[in-house]
């Protein structure tokens, strides 16, 4: 009986032991190698500054590269939750494998803070994408911003040339609705593939329908091509691209042929340049401080603003989190962390200014958009 006593004394010995030690395991899904890898090397960049302690646990993180392919996205997603599983998913980098993942998300009840910007990863909140959050400023927000310096500009006619898939549609969807809106006539509408290497057919088209402006919807250094390919036949209109573009590498591929575009970011991508009445001024600047510390400086992006305000989201979530379930407990945990990710409020981040709700699980607002243009390789903020 004695060894009987001293054998379950140790057992729950190891059992306390190791529910004080429990871990919250967050898989990380990027886009690291294919067309979207200047998207997803700095998202993973900013992943690995993340705090390893979040109230007193250990945050254990578990990245996988999807390739830039839906389908991997999908078995990397399938991976962490089985057989890893994790508390929480952070990714994917482009909207076609964010939209992928959706139906694992919501199979298996776990949160995801996509970091991609399709406004249908989150929207309507309802069946999959109950248990799926954003933190780029949405494609619908970004267009309003568009369509609103085409307005102040007196564009009467503009061309739009987009990815052949979620994204590009998304941005079609939305950008088309509020031009028309608007009284701007869109006079030619292009599609292309991420990995295509000539779209010299949509640009003659484009240049036929002779439009007063051209947005880019399209994201990384693949959205160079139509930009070049317009300057090469001579446009003279004024050209738009993304935020999908925002980031060096995408300024180091498209040159001089870049100068004077016009697009959309998030403040963190030109924090030093915000005005200090700015209220997300100060956010943007601790984010580019760390950013630019551990990376040099003009290394800041619209992708690594992402990252840096999903890391922000679960600092703020994972405490409320733990007052309702352990992580022990993964089903529970997994749905106090989504419940407290629907429930945060004036976070400030280096997108924007976050509030969710049952109904908005990207939670940005018209204080989330910087409109900048390219100036010799640089963003420079317009007023």
């Amino acid at each position: 009986m004695k060894s009987i006593h001293l054998a379950l004394a140790a057992a729950i010995g190891m059992a306390c032991a190791a529910t004080a030690h429990a871990e919250i395991k967050v898989g990380v899904v990027l886009s690291e190698t294919g067309p979207a890898a200047s998207l997803g090397i700095p998202e993973k960049k900013t992943v690995e500054l993340y705090p390893k302690e979040i109230a007193g646990q250990k945050i254990d993180y578990i990245f996988m590269n999807d390739s830039s392919d839906p389908t991997a996205a999908v078995k990397a997603t399938k991976k962490l939750i089985d057989d890893d599983k994790v508390d929480v998913v952070i990714g994917s980098s482009i909207t076609p494998n964010s939209m992928a993942m959706l139906d694992v998300i919501g199979g298996a009840k776990t949160p995801n803070i996509s970091l991609a910007a399709g406004r249908p990863i989150v929207f309507p909140v309802s069946g999959n994408r109950v248990w799926a959050f954003n933190t780029p400023q949405t494609t619908g927000l970004m267009a309003r911003a568009v369509v609103k310096n085409l307005v102040k500009d007196k564009v009467g006619s503009v061309a739009f040339i987009g990815f052949d898939d979620a994204y590009g549609e998304d941005w079609w969807n939305n950008f088309s609705k509020d031009a028309k809106a608007a009284g701007i006539h869109i006079v030619a509408s292009e599609r292309y593939n991420r990995t295509a290497t000539s779209v010299t057919g949509q640009i003659l088209h484009i240049l036929a329908a002779k439009p007063q402006a051209v947005l880019i919807a399209a994201s990384g250094t693949p959205a160079a091509l139509p930009e070049r390919e317009l300057k090469k036949v001579g446009y003279q209109g004024q050209i738009y691209q993304t935020h999908g573009v925002a980031n060096p590498d995408f300024l180091r591929v498209c040159g001089a042929d870049c100068n004077g575009t016009i697009l959309p970011v998030s403040p963190g991508v030109v924090a030093e340049q915000l005005p200090q009445s700015s209220p997300v001024k100060a956010s943007a600047m601790i984010y580019a401080k760390a950013y630019q510390h551990a990376y040099g400086p003009n290394t800041l992006s619209q992708f690594s603003a992402n990252a840096w305000d999903a890391g922000v989201l679960l600092e703020h979530a994972i405490p409320v989190a733990l007052q309702h379930a352990k992580p022990q407990d993964t089903t529970a945990f997994r749905a106090a962390l989504r419940d407290a990710l629907e429930g945060l409020k004036d976070i400030q981040g280096a997108d924007g200014i976050y509030s969710m709700s049952p109904t908005d699980h990207n939670g940005l607002d018209d204080r989330a958009v910087a409109m900048v243009r390219i100036e010799n390789g640089t963003w420079k903020l317009l007023n």
